[in-house]
């Protein structure tokens, strides 16, 4: 058995990773970049070693370090987690040439699988069923454009080396494709460095299904069964389970061998995902279900076929890399109940999603449920990397039951101040589409507004807020924000203000603090709030509709699409803006004239830096 392991990865997989290599008697590196120094997998690791700075590309992303690190501490495999080197063909046979044990497919597999024109090429030789589109090598945008008609609308532009969300654009109408194109493929050559895309058609009510599976150096290849990953924002996975709802046993059979058609075509070995698209207008059915891509790692997601299945992914990952058989086979393995996975990440909804970042001065996650997570309280979600804090996982004898859990871990969750999604998966967890088992991909875009509103806040919650933050009158620092109202029973009348800036004017009787609190936190069905005595009455100024646009996040503008002294519209597009990865639009909050502007197209901003400022036209 290998004896020592370097994980090429950080956060919640990294801690993941190691986890099971100890319980495996394995020795564990960490590799770190500047904002890593003191995070969560450099402290559980046995040693760990600095390989550049905060950027990814200078650390995480050069091979090179990666490999002289292993070397340095005698490391005998590197395992590369989920992203970052996971699917670099070249990084693994360095690794490999290094004279090292590279816990992961074949370079040539993922290299086979790596493109997903080539790909799906390779697919319909092997006769799994693949959407319809373009895949060919002619880039000219009007040829793609040419045949994004043939393929009819709405179609996806798609990066041919993207994943996880990144370098892919919906496209609903001609007028939208030459933007759309230049915008999947700027960030497509920023994350992939490589800019070449595909066009599929768009399924109108698609599902995604994925099927994991499983090959040994020996020939051998399983199926652990699907995972239905349909609720997405923006392509991005955010509720997984295990099984897919609606799924019958001649449906999964056969979808289940085509998985494992696919995996053979490639003399696949290590855990791999075959992720599919299904027409779900008519429920799910085999001959309207087809190949998209193949995942040539670890999935984010793979905690909920653990739990239907009770096996270790990454210990048959470290086995295979090992030269070992599989630990089962096929006959061997079956569902065991239902397991639903949430990510929780580090944003905020109601800010349409923009990453949150800073120091997680409160943090408590459920203790009911399995969770994965890279970070602790105290610690800092860093602006270079993906703002995930944790992925909670729940498994229950029924679907119903584990989603209960779940729902249930998800209110229990407390993390401040900086905001989280967890108030809007308690939400979606809630709608009865969902809980139906009725999904689709569009669900959250089509619903996603009605989710992001917190609950009203109840009187009971306002009265105890009220009296934890007061004292007696004559004792507070805070009287100036008390009162009393003529002809009403003598209580104190609290004006209380939230994080939302809304104004409350609570009345209470009974003081609870010796000592008067500066502020108050609640956490109800996953949503924050923060609630302080309000010292002045009247209207609070803001950011919300007078026009000063300021930048959401650290980052770097990539363009600008207005000028000085320009008339725009409500919801027109000012600027976009980059940050962890992914391109932000920033809009206009309703039609005036651009009067400031601050905006350079390639500058570097901070968080909170003026952009610019729209007047009212009036």
């Amino acid at each position: 058995m290998i004896q020592s392991l370097l994980i090429a990865n950080r956060g919640e997989i990294a801690c993941r990773i190691i986890r099971t290599a100890h319980s495996m008697g394995i020795r564990t590196v960490a590799v770190f970049s500047d904002a890593d120094a003191n995070a969560l997998h450099v402290r559980m690791a046995d040693e760990a070693v600095h390989i550049g700075p905060s950027a990814a590309r200078e650390s995480y992303l050069v091979g090179p370090r990666i490999i002289a690190a292993a070397k340095a501490t005698g490391a005998e495999a590197i395992h590369p987690g989920y992203g970052f080197l996971s699917e670099n063909a070249e990084f693994a046979q360095s690794v490999i040439d290094a004279g090292l044990i590279w816990v992961g497919p074949n370079p040539e597999s993922i290299t086979a699988m790596g493109l997903k024109d080539a790909a799906k090429q390779l697919m319909q030789q092997a006769g799994v069923p693949v959407t319809p589109g373009y895949m060919g090598s002619n880039q000219d945008a009007g040829f793609l454009a040419i045949q994004a008609d043939a393929v009819g609308y709405p179609v996806l532009i798609k990066a041919v080396a993207g994943g996880g969300g990144k370098g892919m654009r919906l496209v609903e109408r001609p007028e939208e494709f030459a933007d759309s194109l230049t915008s999947c493929r700027r960030e497509a050559a920023a994350s992939f460095g490589n800019d070449h895309v595909l066009i599929e058609k768009y399924i109108q009510r698609p599902r995604h299904i994925e099927v994991q599976v499983f090959g040994d150096r020996h020939g051998n290849i399983v199926h652990l069964f699907e995972r239905d990953c349909s609720l997405q924002r923006r392509h991005q996975k955010v509720i997984e389970e295990a099984p897919a709802p609606g799924m019958d046993a001649a449906t999964r059979e056969a979808l289940c061998a085509a998985a494992v058609r696919a995996a053979k075509a490639v003399d696949y070995v290590g855990a791999g995902t075959i992720e599919f698209i299904a027409d779900a207008s008519e429920g799910l059915r085999a001959d309207r279900i087809w190949f998209m891509e193949m995942n040539t790692r670890l999935q984010v997601e793979h905690p909920v076929t653990e739990a239907i299945t009770g096996v270790d992914l990454v210990e048959w990952q470290l086995r295979a890399a090992n030269g070992e058989l599989l630990p089962l086979m096929q006959e061997d393995l079956a569902i065991n109940g239902w397991a639903v996975e949430a990510r929780l990440y580090a944003e905020d909804p109601e800010k349409g999603f923009l990453p949150s970042i800073g120091k997680l001065e409160h943090l408590v996650l459920p203790d009911q449920l399995r969770v994965d997570s890279g970070v602790v309280q105290g610690g800092q979600v860093s602006p270079y990397y993906d703002p995930m804090i944790a992925k909670l996982i729940a498994h229950g004898a029924t679907r119903d039951e584990a989603i209960s859990r779940l729902e249930s871990g998800l209110d229990d969750s407390e993390i401040w101040p900086v905001r989280t999604n967890a108030g809007f998966l308690s939400q979606l967890m809630q709608h009865p589409d969902f809980l139906s088992g009725d999904v689709d991909t569009g669900l959250i875009g089509r619903d996603g507004e009605a989710l992001v509103v917190p609950p009203e806040a109840e009187a009971d919650e306002l009265a105890e807020v009220a009296a934890n933050l007061a004292a007696s009158p004559g004792d507070s620092p805070w009287n100036a924000a008390l009162g009393f109202r003529l002809n009403a029973s003598p209580k104190a009348v609290a004006r209380l203000r939230d994080d939302r800036d809304t104004l409350f004017e609570v009345p209470f009787a009974e003081i609870i603090a010796a000592e008067p609190a500066r502020d108050v936190l609640v956490f109800t069905g996953g949503f924050a709030r923060r609630y302080t005595l309000d010292r002045h009455e009247g209207a609070h100024g803001g950011v919300a509709g007078d026009g000063t646009i300021l930048s959401p996040m650290p980052g770097r503008i990539i363009s600008v699409d207005v000028i000085a002294g320009e008339s725009v519209t409500k919801g027109q597009k000012l600027l976009t803006l980059e940050a962890m990865k992914m391109e932000h639009t920033l809009t206009a909050p309703f039609d005036g004239v651009v009067t400031e502007l601050n905006a350079v197209a390639g500058a570097q901003v901070q968080v909170e830096a003026l952009l610019a400022r729209i007047e009212d036209a009036a």
